[in-house]
């Protein structure tokens, strides 16, 4: 099912204490807002607006560094005048089309969370995702001692919330009753039939300073670390250069390949897909279609990245071992590290690139070719 993401973010966050609004704050490493945007890439939204404030934009293109498939809309002075701004840049989808409203403070969304809540609004006019109350409630009123009210039939209503684009339009259209809490009272409030999805407890919303800690805890929590592995190898041929690791070598021959034949950047690549579950380099860059014929590999690589980014993944770190009895690695070892770090943007201590020899046996002993193994190390969510 196709669907559009709004994501509200134009909040000022006050209440979570000094500093950037909460939006912009990190988590486990990421902006709060970038958790969300990642989720909803991964779980294939059409179209993705985000509503900020004009204070926020550039905050906004600082936290979404290297992601597309989002753009921004401005905010209103209310919740639910952002919302409608969000819709009305949607204009251009179809109208029956489900939109998913999202609260910017809850970073972490689930596959699962999406899913369920477009599953669920085959049935209803809208849906929101939702915890039964397990807590005890007490109602204080001033002066007056508290008093117990009963939890049964209560939920904790969280986002993001589901509705067909023009639903939710013609709903806020009729909408005379104030401020609304969230975007299904608004539906309700038309007349529409509101469903429950299940909701997550790791979908908290960072309100107080104390709930950035929680969400730290959390976000790793709901995280896990795959391993991929990668092997590539080519034969030598004539030429004057070979390229390793996206490092051009001077050298008596060059390795032969459809692309430019760089076996690091291939085995790394396989590598990054296979942690993710994607495949290999063959699937992504047929070695049949010309447009690839003398590539540079590095696109290949960082194609394989961005997929993971859009996953809401991380890669934790990469190590390449290249087979061969020549030329010689260890001059050009650095530059390689630096070069896989940059084209991963990662830390230069998270690179390792090594280089063994087979003691003349086998092809690559013979010289008749080069291999290259690669192992990476990605963090995606649960």
């Amino acid at each position: 099912m196709t669907f559009s993401a709004v994501i509200v973010a134009a909040g000022s966050g006050s209440r979570a204490g000094p500093g950037q609004a909460k939006q912009w704050r990190s988590v486990a490493g990421k902006a709060v807002l970038r958790w969300s945007v990642e989720a909803f890439l991964a779980a294939g939204a059409s179209d993705i607006v985000i509503v900020t404030t004009q204070d926020g934009e550039k905050a906004l293109a600082d936290a979404l560094e290297g992601l597309s498939g989002w753009r921004a809309a401005p905010g209103g002075v209310t919740r639910a005048l952002s919302v409608q701004s969000g819709l009305a840049a949607l204009a251009n989808r179809p109208g029956n089309e489900p939109v998913l409203i999202h609260d910017a403070a809850r970073p972490l969304l689930t596959r699962a969370i999406i899913d369920g809540v477009l599953t669920a609004l085959e049935s209803a006019d809208a849906v929101l995702p939702a915890l039964p109350v397990a807590d005890t409630l007490k109602r204080a009123e001033p002066g007056r001692d508290p008093t117990t009210t009963s939890r049964e039939h209560l939920w904790r209503a969280q986002t993001p919330q589901a509705a067909r684009r023009d639903t939710l339009l013609a709903a806020y259209a009729a909408w005379v009753e104030g401020e609304p809490t969230d975007d299904a009272q608004v539906v309700e409030a038309a007349g529409g039939r509101v469903a429950i999805a299940p909701g997550d407890p790791l979908l908290m919303k960072l309100t107080y300073p104390e709930d950035f800690a929680m969400a730290e805890r959390l976000a790793g929590a709901a995280r896990i670390t795959r391993v991929g592995q990668g092997f590539d190898a080519h034969r030598w041929g004539p030429g004057e250069e070979v390229w390793l690791c996206g490092v051009a070598i001077k050298h008596d021959e060059t390795l032969i390949g459809h692309s430019d034949a760089d076996a690091g950047l291939h085995a790394l690549t396989d590598a990054i897909l296979g942690a993710i579950g994607e495949g290999d380099i063959g699937d992504h860059f047929p070695p049949t279609d010309p447009k690839w014929k003398g590539a540079a590999s590095d696109q290949f690589l960082r194609h394989a990245a961005e997929l993971v980014a859009a996953k809401g993944g991380a890669i934790v770190n990469v190590d390449v071992t290249l087979i061969c009895e020549r030329p010689k690695i260890k001059p050009h070892r650095l530059a390689m590290r630096q070069k896989l770090a940059e084209i991963l943007d990662l830390p230069l201590e998270r690179v390792s690139v090594k280089a063994t020899t087979t003691e003349k046996m086998g092809f690559t002993g013979r010289g008749e070719g080069l291999a290259a193994s690669a192992v990476v190390a990605v963090e995606t969510p649960a």
